[in-house]
């Protein structure tokens, strides 16, 4: 298992990478959208529908609902604020805070859309669409005077999620002893919590410090702090919605890693709120 999840994150990181850096941003909201197509697929498990071809009809249905948004923003706005693009990413924050009271409160919170197939669709939407828009958002910002700003700032992203994710790992087994949510998932601890943060505060440090991301230190620590919090969430509300359905993975269409909801669950949180939180707000 182990190799075969070395072996696709070594094929997947530099595949990321050139489509960060080489895609033009209709592209690049090309191949999210895709993404978002499978993420639309698995999460029609999660919403409770078993039939292969109603969760096609699922996929279809949110790659078509995400055209048409990206339809209606003009082809030279490379704004954040136009409704289609500013709506998702505030909605992500009434989203996440939404989904942080469901962890909190799981099992009991459970009991509000265990039997609604709408609500938890409804969820799947809340998930998958915003994350597209910070995705694009975030590719691109400054296109008009540098192409490359939007790849680095959705690269730092990235890497601060994995970053956190790794560092969890690592103290979580050296060092876990406090559950941070067992009756979501009993595997994170506090002490993982922590070190994901300090081994992100280290990579925000040096991007800040090597990458010319051209913001005051103060805003790039909290939305940050914000985005790996945020992923965090993510994980956590994923684990919540396949603890409901009884799956382990999401799918498995990535060797060794599961599912795509499985390997962008975390970043289907950060993404927006930090695009949210250092465009809109900041």
């Amino acid at each position: 298992m182990l190799k075969h999840r070395l072996i696709t994150a070594l094929i997947l990181i530099p595949l990321v990478i050139a489509a960060l850096f080489l895609l033009p941003p209709l592209g690049f909201a090309l191949v999210t959208l895709a993404v978002c197509m499978l993420a639309a697929w698995e999460w029609g498990q999660l919403a409770g529908f078993a039939a292969r071809s109603q969760r096609i009809w699922l996929a279809i249905i949110c790659g078509f609902l995400l055209a048409l948004m990206m339809l209606s923003v003009p082809a030279y706005h490379h704004s954040v604020h136009p409704l289609q693009i500013s709506g998702p990413l505030w909605l992500s924050l009434v989203w996440w805070l939404t989904a942080l009271l469901l962890v909190l409160f799981y099992p009991g919170s459970a009991a509000l859309w265990r039997n609604s197939r709408p609500l938890r669709l409804f969820f799947g939407l809340l998930t998958i669409v915003p994350f597209f828009w910070g995705m694009v958002a975030l590719r691109q910002l400054g296109y008009e005077q540098n192409p490359f700003i939007g790849a680095w700032w959705l690269l730092y992203v990235m890497l601060l999620v994995w970053g956190a994710d790794s560092g969890a790992y690592i103290f979580g087994k050296l060092f876990g002893k406090h559950k941070l949510a067992p009756k979501v998932s009993p595997g994170k601890t506090w002490e993982g919590l922590f070190g994901g943060l300090v081994t992100s505060a280290v990579i925000s440090w040096l991007f800040g410090r090597y990458v010319p991301l051209n913001v005051a230190p103060v805003t790039l620590l909290f939305c940050s702090v914000m985005a790996v919090l945020a992923s965090v969430l993510g994980d956590l509300t994923e684990s919540m919605f396949k603890r409901e359905a009884g799956i382990k993975d999401s799918g498995h269409l990535i060797p060794g890693h599961g599912g795509i909801l499985d390997r962008i669950d975390s970043l289907t949180a950060a993404v927006p709120v930090f695009a949210c939180l250092m465009l809109l707000v900041f």
